[in-house]
Order: C-alpha cells, then sequence, then structure tokens
C-alpha cells in the first residue's frame, strides 16, 4: 500500500520575515532622496522668497489691511507636501532601511518648516 500524502496544514508553517535590504541598497536610496529632498528644499525656499518679494508693499504706502482668500489647493499643497514626506519616512521605516529613514524624517521636518512659514505668509 502506498502511504496517504502528507498533509501540508498538520505541519507549522514558519513566520514568513522580510528580509532586510543590504545596507548598500539602504544608503544609495538615502543617497538619492537626499539629493531629490534638496532639490525640492531649495526649490520651494526660492519660491517663498519670489512671492514673498513679490507680495510686499513698499516702504512708504499706507498700511491698509486686506483680506485675500486662499484657494484650498495652496493649503492642500502646503500640508500634503510635509504629510507625503511623513509616510516615506515611515514606509522606509516599514522597510528596514533605517538610513533612508532617517533622510526622510529630516526631509519631513524641513518640509513641515516651510508649511509654517508658508502658512505665516499667506495669512499675513
Amino acid at each position: 500500500m502506498a502511504s496517504p500524502l502528507e498533509d501540508d496544514q498538520d505541519t507549522p508553517t514558519p513566520p514568513q520575515t522580510r528580509e532586510r535590504p543590504s545596507l548598500l541598497i539602504d544608503i544609495a536610496v538615502a543617497l538619492l532622496l537626499l539629493v531629490a529632498d534638496a532639490v525640492i528644499v531649495a526649490v520651494a525656499t526660492m519660491l517663498f522668497v519670489m512671492v514673498g518679494m513679490g507680495s510686499a508693499q513698499p516702504p512708504r504706502s499706507s498700511a491698509t489691511t486686506h483680506s485675500r482668500d486662499v484657494p484650498v489647493l495652496i493649503w492642500l499643497v502646503v500640508w500634503g507636501v510635509p504629510a507625503v514626506a511623513v509616510t516615506g519616512a515611515v514606509v522606509h521605516a516599514r522597510l528596514r532601511m533605517p538610513v533612508s529613514a532617517v533622510v526622510q524624517s529630516l526631509f519631513a521636518l524641513t518640509c513641515a518648516f516651510l508649511a509654517v512659514i508658508w502658512t505665516r505668509m499667506l495669512l499675513s
């Protein structure tokens, strides 16, 4: 008689663990993200300076209060970028890429700082 086929359900299955990416890949991804993040921060800072200088009143003009409605899309961009940056940092941490996670966390902090500055500028 032939032996019955063994059922796979009876044998315990080891939990699947994610393999950690190599440190070299982590550093390469972190360097690419660092360059991209630096470009984004530089462009945002230049936009801040250009828009701030463009909306500044001449020194001898009368200080009249004027209310400007800021479109919702601008608020979504100003506060959406830090939210996406935080999400990126969490994703890299979950992927067990510590160097990339640190780079993305610093970028998220920088984006939050710039968002506060943009908010102050838009509300003034």
